[in-house]
């Protein structure tokens, strides 16, 4: 059995590393038939000037300037997300009040919201705000249909039984929407890293990676435009790992204090 998981997970990883390895060669032959470095420059490249990045203290401390801002964005809708998504279930004149506001939150685009921010906030804020904005509908609309989506005839069955709030709450309603949570915060990290460095190309704050890649698109830095870009990927990705593995954990020890506490509520 465990032979089998390691052949497994050896495998997976295989495959990865070809499909990488495909994409890398493939990148290098577009570049090589182009032949411009401005249009496109090779992975050695980019993989030297990243190499180049790591060792710059500046180059840390943008990375820290963006990322604390579009975590704070991601980390407000999420709370703020939450609690709409549950007033609105609870109660419906919430819902009518609050939908027009995300139906043009949704329907604007991301350029319109940045040149209006700029109008009411500083640029070195702008981020928090954009990631807030582009996160918040999601998180909402996808916890209220999990909370719509909650099976009637337990939450039935927990009203014969007279079953508490916070019972309902533990047993019923948090097993129903994790699914839906899980997705929303999978759909919304990808949105807030997206959204919040095209918020700072726009508005160009000191010390941001939005800077470092409008000034590499300025002066045609092509190779550190691609290291950026590559450095955004990988953050965007761990931050998302990171994530799904502390909700994961969270919900593990949920469920052990659950099973212990023999469902009695």
């Amino acid at each position: 059995m465990k032979l089998s998981k390691e052949s497994g997970l050896i495998k997976k990883y295989g495959v990865r590393f070809l499909v990488l390895f495909f994409w890398l060669l493939l990148w290098e032959l577009l570049y090589r038939v182009i032949n411009n470095e401005v249009f496109l420059t090779s992975p050695m490249s980019v993989l030297q000037t990243l190499g180049e990045l790591l060792i710059q203290f500046d180059f840390w401390k943008t990375i820290g300037f963006s990322f604390t801002r579009i975590v704070t964005g991601f980390i407000i809708a999420i709370l703020l997300g939450t609690i709409l998504g549950v007033l609105a279930y609870n109660f419906w004149v919430i819902e009518e009040l609050i939908s027009p506001f995300f139906i043009v939150m949704k329907a604007v685009p991301v350029a319109s919201f940045v040149i209006l921010s700029l109008l009411w906030i500083s640029t070195k804020n702008l981020s928090i705000l954009i990631s807030f904005l582009m996160v918040v509908p999601i998180i909402y609309t996808n916890l209220l249909q999990g909370l719509r989506n909650t099976d009637k005839k337990l939450l039935e069955m927990a009203k014969v039984f007279r079953m508490g709030t916070m019972g309902k709450i533990k047993a019923i309603y948090i097993p129903s929407v994790l699914p839906y949570f899980m997705s929303a915060i999978k759909v919304g990290l990808g949105f807030c890293w997206k959204a919040g460095i095209a918020a700072e190309v726009i508005g160009i704050p000191n010390g941001s990676i939005g800077e470092r890649l409008y000034e590499s698109k300025l002066y045609l830095m092509t190779d550190e435009l691609f290291a950026w870009t590559v450095v955004i990927v990988i953050i965007s990705m761990i931050f998302e790992k990171t994530v799904i593995l502390l909700i994961d954990s969270i919900h593990g020890i949920y469920n052990g204090r659950i099973k212990g506490s023999g469902d009695t509520y």
